[in-house]
């Protein structure tokens, strides 16, 4: 009889690629991940791997099992969540992958709220851009994944995910007191053009989301400074060496010396939702922490 740990294995390295990737995202070692297809492929009657250079590809046949496997580990893993779970004591571990202002203003208030009621769930969680905590999720690295999409930044969801909105967060544009822009109620991309830039690093959504802001002007804002950390970008422009393009949700208070000015034609807002595997849309766990992610979101001042 095939072992399901085995499947795991095969379905881990077709996904990632590799023996060692397959083992760091299921949590073994290469060495078990090698046994368990060798395990396989004994009682499977064929080879499932082939080397190629110094890696591996997988058989046609491999292919066929490891397709096999993940719907089979899918519905096992639904089974678990539904009817092997108490929908009335959400128990377990779960682990959340998540960009570092909902961190802050999302996940914070969240494992507050679990430890006060008690909740027999143990919560993990681990920041990261949007496009990686869709991945992990989808590959079963993460139980949840808290992501954004910019109206401008569409953010890619494969099919087997469910994505929940739960608020928009508008960002500011952030300025030093003695700014000439300051003192506005608001201000349009046109007026911004000239201004030097702290930026979230290259390629980040964050970072693509402020590109696009000028694109339709033919100009590439002057970006001095990158640093994925928005507290640096409040930092600087408190020291007057750049402007920045800082989301509400989790933003701290500001300093004295920094003025929030909203961006309008077309305001500068993000969606923030939540991301899980489709088989876990039952499991107690899962539906206890969404519901209070929606009770935090919907009261997030400012978002």
């Amino acid at each position: 009889m095939i072992d399901i740990g085995s499947l795991r294995a095969l379905a881990g390295i077709e996904q990632h690629g590799s023996v060692i990737a397959a083992a760091e995202a299921i949590g073994f070692s290469p060495s078990a991940v090698s046994q368990q297809v060798k395990k396989l492929e004994k009682e499977a009657g064929f080879a499932v791997l082939e080397r190629r250079g110094r890696g591996v590809l997988l058989t046609e046949r491999g292919l066929a099992l490891a397709a096999y496997g993940r719907r089979i580990l899918a519905e096992l893993e639904e089974l678990q969540s539904t009817l092997l779970a108490d929908p009335a004591k959400p128990s377990g571990s779960l682990k959340i992958v998540s960009f570092s202002t909902a961190c802050r203003g999302l996940v914070g208030p969240l494992l507050a709220r679990l430890e006060q009621s008690g909740a027999a769930l143990s919560v993990a969680v681990l920041a990261e851009d949007p496009r990686e905590a869709v991945a992990r999720v989808a590959n079963g690295e993460a139980d949840l994944g808290l992501v954004h999409n910019w109206n401008s930044v569409p953010l890619v969801i494969p099919e087997h995910l469910t994505l929940e909105w739960l608020c928009e967060d508008v960002a500011d544009l952030l300025v030093h007191r003695s700014h000439p822009l300051a003192q506005r109620p608001e201000v349009e991309p046109a007026e911004l053009v000239d201004e030097e830039w702290i930026s979230t690093p290259a390629g980040a959504i964050c970072n693509e989301a402020l590109l696009r802001i000028f694109a339709d002007l033919g100009r590439v804002p002057d970006i001095r400074v990158y640093d994925p950390d928005f507290a640096t970008h409040i930092a600087l422009v408190e020291q007057g060496v750049a402007v920045a393009l800082v989301p509400r949700l989790g933003r701290p208070a500001l300093p004295s010396g920094v003025a929030a000015v909203p961006v309008v034609n077309p305001v500068q807002a993000r969606h923030v939702g939540l991301v899980h595997r489709r088989t876990m849309t039952a499991s107690p766990g899962i539906r206890h922490v969404a519901g209070l992610l929606r009770e935090i979101a919907a009261s997030v001042p400012g978002a």
